[in-house]
């Protein structure tokens, strides 16, 4: 704890050089944490990914994120460590507490992302607006003890705001999950919108839409 408050304090030039010395993580030197708490066992940043401001990210296995891809501000993501002694989640013998971004996907802002078990977002995915919730872990009721699922997120994806996605869930690529849905299954149908409590395929998208072919992350 010590000496992540001090590296917390450091300007960045001098923060990356501490956090990969005397924590072994990976960061691109054109890689940048904002003033972010971020502490998972192991971190991977590729060229030019970015953490911004006031994000907290803690009690994760991995962190690793592709070149150019964001985590937004505000985000509290969180995890329960494959390592810890607890007596939770023993039964799922390969879970791993991990977040994982393709290259150019990006997360937003004031987001709520529970990585207890993986979540991974493809390449060029954006987790957009404010308020969703991706959860990967949750009370089974039937068996009396904590449980869990991953989250996977295709390419090219266009997740809505204000969502709740649950473990077991799947996005496939070239697909859309509309604001205030519930994803808690996966779906199958590519170049889809998806939508409603739960959601359901709503329509096709036309594969002419210009979000699923850009090259590069950021939407002007």
């Amino acid at each position: 704890m010590f000496l992540k408050c001090i590296t917390f304090l450091l300007p960045w030039f001098l923060r990356r050089k501490a956090l990969e010395a005397w924590f072994g993580y990976k960061i691109h030197p054109s890689a940048r944490i904002g003033f972010a708490w971020v502490f998972p066992r192991k971190l991977v940043m590729a060229p030019g990914a970015q953490i911004d401001h006031l994000t907290v990210a803690i009690n994760l296995d991995l962190i690793e994120m592709g070149q150019k891809s964001k985590i937004g501000r505000g985000n509290w993501i969180t995890g329960f460590p494959t390592k810890s002694g607890s007596l939770h989640f023993k039964h799922n013998t390969g879970r791993k507490a991990e977040l994982r971004l393709g290259a150019c996907a990006a997360i937003t802002k004031n987001h709520h992302i529970d990585c207890t078990d993986t979540i991974s977002i493809g390449r060029y995915s954006t987790i957009a607006g404010y308020n969703s919730q991706l959860l990967t872990h949750s009370i089974n009721v039937f068996e009396n003890r904590q449980d869990c699922a991953p989250i996977f997120i295709g390419e090219y994806t266009f997740v809505g705001t204000n969502v709740v996605v649950l473990g077991g869930a799947f996005l496939p690529s070239y697909s859309v999950l509309g604001a205030k849905s519930l994803l808690n299954k996966p779906q199958q149908e590519e170049w889809t919108l998806y939508g409603g409590v739960p959601a359901k395929a709503i329509s096709e998208i036309p594969q002419h839409a210009k979000y699923f072919t850009r090259a590069e992350g950021f939407v002007h």
